[in-house]
């Protein structure tokens, strides 16, 4: 495996809310932890995961309807 190093520009607040979110402390492993859920998302993956995503939570919501 081959490591490369990378850069972005983030908007400071951005950043914060990405370290909060992430739960790390440096910038560095905040962007490591996210490029890492972003590769293993199923719904970062297509359109259709996120139709299906939605489809089932329509169906959910029908359900709690009927009760």
């Amino acid at each position: 495996m081959e490591i490369v190093h990378a850069q972005t520009v983030l908007a400071e607040k951005d950043l914060e809310k990405l370290k909060e979110k992430t739960e790390e402390t440096t910038t560095k492993k905040a962007l490591q932890k996210a490029v890492e859920h972003y590769l293993k998302c199923p719904y970062s993956e297509e359109d259709t995961a996120i139709k299906e995503k939605i489809q089932e939570v329509k169906e959910k919501n029908k359900k709690e309807v009927k009760k």
